[in-house]
């Protein structure tokens, strides 16, 4: 994995110590966080309670269902600040799930690029600020399919699948990039193209070539440890895997895919309400959002971050893709009542 660099994470202490002050109010406090795996570095939140005096317990989930069941049962309550799927955004705000933001206890809300401020999923910035950005692509194992054909094919049409895979068991991810291969919208909302892309993925799933379905880190370990040949994941997920193996590889197939932002939010309820605030200020500091960035090997939403960012990753486009692959690219975004229609195909291929 990328690290900051001696200097840059001098830089980043030396900013954080002036940016997050350790009012007494929170003295001895816990913070409770629930975010992806494999998702920060752990030094992150160990230096904010060394400066704040506040603990942070973080727990994880594998995908965008599985955090919303929990959070809609009753998990809201047990969280301060939660890593969400910028999809997830309104779809919990009208569910009365988080709280709007107090943006005068984050002075580091203007450290966030324009391109992020005040997005479609989020007018003003209203309940989130950006944590990272990234995409989906495929990662596959250059010794087992040395010709590669950069397509969504290789999942979806027997005669072109070139080994082992894994799918992504992520309803909207999954149900999105099978949308892009049939040339619709991952946001369509049309019964007849969610239907035909849940027919894909069904017959992908029962494929002798495939593997199962994972989230990002699980696609990722098998295809490192050769269980599988390829599988769907975020890019950063691959990148980490680069690092260990030379012989892996990632790429966003010709067809185009999915960007997405991981937003930070604070739950409704918030035993620790304050606290989560200054753990978003202190995660949108510029040498903090760099070490984050460096460890995660995702793109940051944070433009003050920017001169912390490894040189190598800057100029790699698997991080921060070219404007032709980015102009393929879409956001997920709230279907409304279209989700229902989601959720049903989804249950009937994962139930298949």
């Amino acid at each position: 994995m990328r690290r900051a660099t001696a200097t840059a994470l001098a830089a980043a202490l030396l900013a954080a110590l002036v940016g997050c002050s350790r009012p007494s109010s929170e003295q001895g406090k816990v913070l409770n966080v629930y975010m992806w795996s494999e998702y920060i570095d752990p030094q992150i939140p160990e230096d904010f309670e060394s400066q704040t005096g506040i603990k942070v317990r973080v727990d994880v989930y594998e995908s965008t269902e599985d955090m919303m069941a929990k959070l809609q049962h009753g998990g809201a309550g047990q969280y301060d600040m939660v890593v969400v799927s910028d999809h997830a955004v309104p779809v919990l705000a009208k569910l009365g799930l988080l709280e709007p933001l107090d943006m005068g206890r984050i002075p580091n809300a203007a450290n966030v690029d324009p391109r992020f401020k005040s997005p479609g999923y989020d007018p003003d910035n209203k309940y989130s600020l950006p944590y990272q950005w990234g995409t989906v692509g495929l990662m596959y194992r250059k010794d087992r399919i040395p010709e590669f054909d950069p397509s969504w094919a290789v999942l979806f049409a027997p005669d072109k699948q070139a080994g082992p895979f894994v799918l992504i068991d992520s309803m909207r991810d999954m149900l999105g990039v099978a949308l892009k291969y049939l040339g619709h919208s991952a946001n369509s909302v049309s019964l007849e193209e969610i239907r035909r892309a849940g027919e894909l993925v069904l017959a992908a799933k029962k494929s002798p070539q495939a593997v199962g379905f994972e989230g990002g880190v699980g696609g990722k370990n098998k295809v490192l440890s050769k269980a599988a040949a390829l599988a769907i994941v975020y890019n950063g997920d691959a990148l980490r895997a680069i690092e260990e193996d030379d012989q892996i590889a990632f790429v966003v197939p010709k067809e185009g895919s999915i960007v997405w932002v991981d937003a930070m939010v604070v739950t409704k309820g918030a035993a620790n309400p304050g606290a989560a605030h200054q753990f978003i200020n202190f995660i949108l500091d510029p040498g903090i959002g760099g070490q984050l960035s460096n460890f995660n090997q995702y793109a940051t939403p944070n433009l003050a971050a920017m001169p912390f960012i490894d040189e190598a990753a800057r100029n790699d486009p698997a991080v921060y893709p070219p404007a032709e692959v980015f102009s393929k690219l879409e956001y997920l975004e709230d279907v409304g009542d279209a989700t229902k229609l989601y959720d049903e195909i989804w249950t009937g291929v994962k139930s298949q």
